[in-house]
């Protein structure tokens, strides 16, 4: 996909109308779309919510993205591109938005019986969609489905409500501003961003990823 054929006079105007987004699992057949998407928009200077100026390197690789789909707890969720700009529509196999939903499967460890929760991870928009409350609705669909799963799971503790999870990079006051306006709290956990390669190369040592979380039930 060459970014330079994307650009606002080339997406339908339906799909930059936050009420026409809809989301699809993903396939393997989506992985170079899905590949080039994610790197894009964390890695190249465009849109808000890139994070060109922290790390540099690639955000994801293919076989990463294979692993993921093919976890049955991993739900990974695309929003295709198509001609009409909607569901009914031919997809073009651009993507236009990503997001993903990691089960955590606690429940089955005795000693965190009925702790449930969902990771919200890979949440990418393209660049030139941004702004158009496109994030708002995936990011909520997203919720909706991770909610749904962890209040069908008859073991979670009164005591230990169902929540959505995620980590975001420190130094990135307006990331942190726009979760909390969603409902989503620093818990106090965080750990420094890794330095194995595998997903890009922090630009300053004192980087860290910091974990938020929403309590939904």
């Amino acid at each position: 996909m060459n970014k330079d054929a994307i650009n606002k006079d080339a997406i339908n105007k339906n799909q930059t109308n936050r009420e026409a987004v809809f989301l699809r699992q993903a396939e393997a057949e989506d992985i170079d779309a899905l590949e080039q998407l994610l790197n894009r928009c964390y890695r190249q200077a465009e849109g808000w919510t890139n994070e060109a100026d922290l790390i540099g390197g690639i955000r994801t690789t293919k076989d990463e993205l294979l692993a993921l789909i093919a976890d049955p707890k991993h739900y990974v969720f695309i929003y295709p591109k198509t001609t009409s700009g909607t569901r009914d529509g031919k997809e073009t196999g651009e993507l236009l938005g990503c997001i993903a939903v990691d089960i955590k499967d606690d429940a089955d460890k005795n000693e965190n019986a009925g702790k449930k929760k969902a990771y919200i991870g890979m949440f990418a928009v393209l660049p030139e969609l941004q702004g158009h409350g496109v994030g708002h609705q995936i990011l909520q669909a997203a919720e909706t489905f991770a909610q749904r799963h962890l209040q069908s799971n008859k073991e979670t503790s009164d005591n230990y409500p169902a929540r959505l999870t995620m980590s975001i990079l420190s130094h990135r006051p307006e990331l942190l501003a726009y979760y909390q306006r969603r409902g989503y709290r620093l818990n106090g956990n965080s750990m420094p961003f890794p330095v194995d390669g595998n997903n890009g190369e922090p630009k300053r040592q004192d980087l860290e990823l910091l974990e938020l979380e929403k309590i939904v039930s």
